[in-house]
């Protein structure tokens, strides 16, 4: 392996400059217990006292030592010391010019006096890690929507009053100051959330994992809403620095791309030549709750070093081409999956993929071979590591830890194949075929050409194998397993296997034109015919075309599934469909690799930090804060779901988190929304599949009934509702962005009509995120997870609604069975088709055999009719009609589900109406979701999948 830019400096997660961590003029931090300790001296002998510090090695990390013999007492952080940590570094370490601490500077100023809190433990972590050498998993994702940090950081350090305190003392409010923080562009939807939230779990269980992600300097893209619907901007969540991350510049490694494969005198094979860029570490510390323990969330940046840069170029005015090579090297971690319907933006998106896995590849093997020292034994590295790759986009993973241990390391295929397939595992996210990752092997070819020869040979053991299993004698069969299975898709099978196949002749077609033009008049006379063929002097030939050839692809979700050890779905339907349809040949052939873990979340993040008024009172009713850590403890709120008591702090709860919602969404809307009614809910990435399309065409129902209605009969009818969306579709996904521009036409229409008013209200939240969550969940009550079954893997957001007592209408899909089971059927609104149903209904549409029920053909024909302005919804709704088709058809069964829905709607407003039955309804998925931590999760994928213990920081 080339040699990475690395020192033991490095090595440990915290440099140099990161140890001389002091307070304000007045403290200095010290590590102790599950806090930091403070030490106070007047900013006088600070200025005279000068200080040193020690080299870092992996034995005895930094301390900062002052040369006087002077000892200072321990004190606990109280509000007065943490006050003074912040004054210093609004005044020591500024962003901003000098003067008054104004908010902005308050939220630095605050996030760096609690980071030195978390370097302190950051550091306890590492050193322990480092000298147990400890086996260690790493989560590789391309995604960690992680959310503002700081509240979530001085809870889990249990230091939330003593902030708040000390911040009054400086004339500002907590609340206030955490608002200031952006949210970090580093995900997206469930994927990211998921991996933050597995973070957050593993620290607080005091795991020995570390994240892998990149720094996307722009993220995905802040949503604007305007009269055109979803415009798109960059994020700038980095425009003024993030005071978490620690930028380490000596932990760098070289990622290349293009060149040519070599093999010298020996067989050994080289990669040589083509471009190389530079990956460096920024990293952020994940401080787990009431623990010590703070680990690690790598982000890798690229750059390209400054010789590339041409000068001759630039000073002779060729400005661009001079700083190409270094705007393609920095363009890698710009944008979150930037479009990829041309081959740039396709090259830009596997660039992005290799440069994660590669860059994390060689940093977790620096870390082995530093551990062990000057014996080194590869038989040992899946004992020591183990990675996770979330989803398909760390599948290069596999070929590149191929690639490092047997070109770098010496080790030979059968080797270097053992270890990769003891290390590595996989999570399916999905069962949508765009999901299942496929890339052009001829894109692949020239972007990484040794890649790709590892990726053949693999390909070629998997022949090998299948053949062994399925015998000869049946090659239909054969060729069916060898079209399922094969990591190359359209590509013939290496030349021992071709015999295994007979392919058909390619017969040559001709046809004369005389022949075309008798088979179209077979009405004309005998006589008429022979005329015709004296006259014909010559016979033309035309041949036929042959149809195109397919694509040569390679298919990474097929490489996860050989490469990887173990592969887990994440929910108990999703594992079912990825056994039974999605994966079923492999399971057939390897069925100990596949497991369910269920997907959990944080009840940190998601109940105690975001929901302080519910959180006060399930302390109350199961008599302690344990439910924060052991949430079974939720359970016990079954018991009191009737009393009448809870039943009035918990809705009392529920309208102070509604009139906080009330506020905001004035602020960003400009519309005002009754406390009194329904909050009605769905926020998730906008897809044809998560179907807010039924969800808006329900409503456009409701609200065509309502205006059929008179006044009493809508007051006897219906229960008032602000019905909230929220969520970004991608850029170049149009049907996507159709929907949103129906959405907030309706609510233009909807939300001014004087006739309706506060019964129905219908509000799109722009550039929707983690902190805009925080916000909404505690105040939802009904929440819609209303997704075609069979196609959401789990979901995480109805895990959190049923957390902070939100009743959810939903069908059969992912989590939301289990969802159902633990919350009770009677607390849970279910309507739609199965899973099961769904191949069965989709034929019959083919077939012409569906009949729309005529309230859907009702709403379709109001929609067209113009009462939401001159908009033409002919595309929207035409992907609902035809019975097959691309766009056309009705694949995601909107029109199967609808009677079903807005009945089952019917019934949510019955039990709303009923004030302590919903309440109690409530109070039973709070109950109920128990089972849905994320803490639960990751200890299931340390025993089952990783293989990882424990490590207590004292």
């Amino acid at each position: 392996m080339a040699t990475p830019t690395t020192t033991n400096a490095a090595a440990h997660p915290c440099s140099v400059s990161s140890f001389i961590d002091f307070g304000s003029g007045s403290v200095s931090l010290r590590p102790r217990s599950n806090f930091f300790f403070i030490r106070t001296f007047n900013s006088r002998q600070f200025r005279n006292r000068s200080f040193s510090v020690t080299n870092v090695s992996v034995n005895h990390p930094t301390a900062v030592q002052e040369e006087s013999s002077t000892n200072w007492p321990a004190l606990a952080p109280d509000a007065s010391s943490i006050a003074s940590s912040i004054k210093y570094h609004a005044e020591f370490s500024p962003s901003f010019s000098p003067g008054q601490l104004d908010l902005p500077k308050a939220f630095l100023a605050t996030a760096q006096s609690v980071r030195d809190a978390l370097i302190s433990n950051w550091n306890a972590t590492y050193e322990r890690y480092e000298r147990l050498d400890v086996k260690q998993a790493y989560y590789l994702s391309m995604e960690f929507l992680q959310g503002r940090a700081l509240l979530n950081a001085i809870g889990n350090l249990e230091l939330t009053g003593a902030y708040a305190e000390a911040l009054t003392k400086l004339g500002h409010n907590l609340e206030n100051v955490a608002s200031q923080e952006p949210d970090a562009a580093l995900g997206n939807g469930g994927l990211g959330r998921l991996a933050s939230c597995f973070l957050d779990s593993m620290a607080t269980l005091d795991y020995p994992a570390w994240g892998y992600g990149l720094r996307y300097k722009y993220g995905l893209f802040k949503q604007l809403i305007t009269k055109d619907g979803q415009e798109e901007v960059a994020e700038n969540w980095l425009e003024m620095g993030s005071p978490w991350e620690i930028v380490r510049n000596d932990v760098s490694y070289p990622v290349k791309f293009y060149g040519k494969v070599v093999c010298d005198a020996d067989g050994k094979r080289h990669w040589i030549g083509g471009e190389d860029v530079t990956a460096v570490a920024h990293d952020v510390p994940i401080p787990g709750y009431k623990t010590k323990t703070t680990n690690n969330l790598r982000l890798w940046s690229t750059k390209a070093p400054a010789n590339d840069f041409d000068l001759s170029a630039f000073n002779a005015g060729e400005h661009m081409q001079a700083y190409e090579a270094l705007a393609n090297a920095e363009k890698i971690c710009y944008v979150l999956y930037p479009g990829d319907d041309t081959e740039e933006g396709k090259v830009l998106r596997l660039k992005q993929q290799y440069t994660l896995c590669s860059a994390s590849l060689q940093d977790i093997i620096a870390r082995f071979e530093r551990r062990s020292g000057s014996n080194i034994n590869w038989g040992h590295f899946a004992e020591k590591v183990a990675v996770q790759m979330n989803d398909t986009h760390p599948t290069l993973c596999i070929p590149e830890l191929m690639r490092i241990l047997m070109d770098l390391k010496g080790l030979s295929w059968n080797d270097a194949w053992t270890i990769t397939k003891r290390t590595v595992a996989y999570t399916n996210h999905t069962v949508l075929p765009e999901a299942l990752e496929k890339w052009s092997l001829d894109l692949m070819q020239k972007l990484l050409p040794r890649h790709v020869e590892i990726i053949e040979t693999i390909d070629e053991q998997l022949i090998n194998e299948i053949v062994s299993e399925y015998g000869k004698e049946d090659t239909e069969m054969l060729e069916k397993k060898l079209k399922e299975m094969r990591v190359l898709e359209n590509v013939d099978l290496p030349e021992q296997f071709a015999h295994l196949i007979v392919k058909p002749r390619e017969i040559s077609v001709a046809i004369s034109l005389q022949e075309l033009e008798e088979s179209s008049e077979e009405s004309e006379s005998a006589e008429e015919k022979d005329e015709s063929e004296d006259e014909s002097t010559e016979e033309e030939k035309v041949m036929a075309e042959p149809p195109p050839k397919p694509p040569k692809m390679v298919r990474m979700a097929n490489l996860c599934v050989v490469g990887g050890h173990a592969v887990n779905g994440v929910a108990e339907i999703h594992s079912e469909i990825v056994k039974d349809e999605v994966f079923n040949s492999f399971y057939k052939l390897w069925p100990k690799k596949f497991q369910n873990k269920t997907n959990g979340v944080t009840p940190r993040r998601w109940i105690r930090f975001c929901n302080p008024a519910l959180s006060k009172i399930i302390t109350e009713w199961t008599g302690s804060e344990d439910w924060v850590l052991n949430t079974e403890r939720l359970g016990e709120l079954r018991k009191f779901a009737d009393n009448k008591g809870l039943q009035n702090q918990w809705r009392s709860a529920k309208r102070e988190n509604k009139m906080k919602v009330v506020s905001f969404l004035k602020e960003k809307t400009g519309y005002t929304v009754s406390p009194d009614a329904m909050f009605d809910i769905q926020v998730k990435r906008i897809h044809e599949y998560k179907r807010q399309l039924l969800n808006i065409l329900g409503i456009v129902y409701r609200y065509k009934k309502m205006k059929e209605s008179s006044p009493e009969e809508r007051k006897n009818m219906y229960a008032s509702r602000v019905c909230i969306f929220g969520g970004k579709a991608f850029a170049t996904y149009v049907q996507a962005k159709r929907i949103v521009k129906f959405i907030t036409d309706v609510g233009i229409t909807v939300n001014h009509d004087p006739e309706i008013g506060d019964l129905l209200k219908v509000i799109f939240v722009p550039d929707y995120n983690v902190s805009v969550a925080e916000l909404l969940i505690p105040a939802s009550e009904l929440s819609q997870h209303i997704s075609t079954a069979g196609m959401e893997a789990s979901g995480t957001s109805n895990m959190k609604f049923a957390m902070n007592g939100c009743v959810q209408i939903g069908t059969l899909d992912g989590a939301n069975v289990e969802i159902r089971e633990e919350v009770g059927e009677e607390n849970f609104f279910l309507f739609g088709a199965r899973a099961d149903e769904i191949s069965g209904l989709r034929k019959e549409r083919a077939e012409g055999k569906f009949i729309a029920d005529p309230r859907f053909e009702e709403v379709k024909e109001f929609v067209r009719s113009g009462v939401f302005g001159g908009n033409s919804y002919d595309e929207l709704l035409g992907s609902l009609e035809g019975n097959e088709g691309y766009g056309r058809g009705d694949y995601f069964l909107v029109g199967k589900d609808f009677p079903s829905y807005i009945e089952c709607q019917e019934e949510v407003d019955k039990a709303y109406r009923d004030q302590q039955r919903w309440t109690r309804m409530s109070i039973m998925n709070t109950a109920g979701s128990y089972k849905f931590s994320s803490d639960r999760t990751i200890h299931e994928y340390a025993k089952n999948i990783w293989n990882i213990q424990p490590v207590r920081v004292e």
